[in-house]
């Protein structure tokens, strides 16, 4: 299945052909797409619903150029027609908690939400509560590649940057952790094929 396809890929599909692409197609990246991928990568689980991602979608070139600097010169930052750089907020998410509560639980689930992140958060500091919430943003990051490649789209995953930099470019407060920087588009090469171990060289079955 090759990136110009038009429809969907299966899951499969998805996960079979993606590779990390560095030489991407010089258009610009379609904006109904951009917008249901991030959509698709909004689905992915946490616990409690805590949702605590949020992403800074990059496609002004100049910012791109600052960003490349950011991530020590790689050319993918700039090549991309967009960067989507994956970020967890925990503060955001507990001063907002009630959000995330489902409608169909009413008011209770409202106070209820509060009560328990209040309850196992409340008396952690802001690192160490942000540690918890990076782990549920890189299930997001990793929702996000799978939903880019599903519309036919390719990414990379990367962390080679400098945060505080980053944080700085973005206007992103200092608490915020990242889960990686993706730049995004249509390949321009094919990539090297899957590399992996054997499930048996990975895995204990009980």
């Amino acid at each position: 299945m090759t990136a110009t396809a038009t429809r969907p890929l299966t899951v499969t599909e998805a996960i079979e052909s993606r590779r990390s692409i560095r030489q991407f197609v010089q258009e610009p990246l379609d904006q109904n797409d951009l917008r249901e991928i991030l959509r698709l990568a909004s689905l992915a689980p946490s616990a409690w619903n805590a949702q605590t991602w949020r992403f800074a979608v990059v496609q002004d070139p100049q910012l791109k150029e600052q960003l490349r600097e950011a991530a020590y010169g790689q050319a993918q930052v700039t090549n991309a027609p967009a960067v989507i750089v994956v970020y967890s907020d925990m503060e955001d998410t507990l001063a907002t908690v009630e959000d995330t509560a489902h409608p169909g639980m009413g008011e209770a689930g409202r106070s209820g939400q509060r009560q328990t992140f209040d309850g196992v958060f409340g008396g952690q500091d802001v690192a160490q509560r942000g540690q918890w919430g990076l782990s549920q943003a890189n299930i997001a990051f990793g929702f996000l590649m799978l939903a880019a490649r599903g519309k036919g789209y390719d990414t990379v995953p990367m962390l080679g940057f400098q945060p505080d930099r980053v944080k700085e470019l973005l206007g992103l407060p200092e608490h915020v952790q990242f889960a990686g920087m993706l730049p995004i588009g249509k390949r321009a090469e094919e990539g090297f094929p899957h590399h992996r171990h054997a499930v048996e060289r990975i895995t204990k079955f009980y």
